[in-house]
């Protein structure tokens, strides 16, 4: 056995009286003087072990498993392009109608970005 590896349980006479034993790795050190180096003495001890409940076989019938039922996602197809044309068009030129001189550089963009969010909403997106 490997040192460091798991220890391997295992049962003894599976028809009589249940017995569970596991190999076990053990170490010793002999320390040494000024004579011979000290060293490890090493071996694998069979030790016994409480058994594990036996489990019983899982019922291996065919069950039919229930589906999870996937929903399309619902798909919006309301566009409001036009509406948004139209209002961008209208918020513009009341943006230019409405201001004066040099705040028609500040008037008509800002009555455009109005304009394209008002229609589109009143064209239904």
């Amino acid at each position: 056995m490997i040192p460091g590896a798991p220890a391997l349980a295992y049962e003894s006479n599976p028809g009589s009286a249940r017995q569970c034993f596991r190999e076990q790795y053990r170490e010793e050190y002999i320390p040494g003087n000024a004579d011979r180096k000290g060293r490890v003495k090493s071996w694998i001890e069979k030790v016994e072990v409480p058994c594990r409940p036996r489990r019983s076989r899982p019922d291996r019938t065919a069950r039919p498993r229930p589906r999870p039922t996937v929903q399309p996602a619902p798909v919006d197809d309301n566009s409001c392009i036009e509406g948004s044309i139209l209002g961008g068009l209208a918020g513009g030129a009341a943006g230019a109608a409405l201001s004066q001189d040099e705040g028609m550089i500040y008037g008509i963009p800002l009555g455009i970005i109005g304009g394209v969010l008002v229609g589109c909403q009143i064209d239904g997106g």
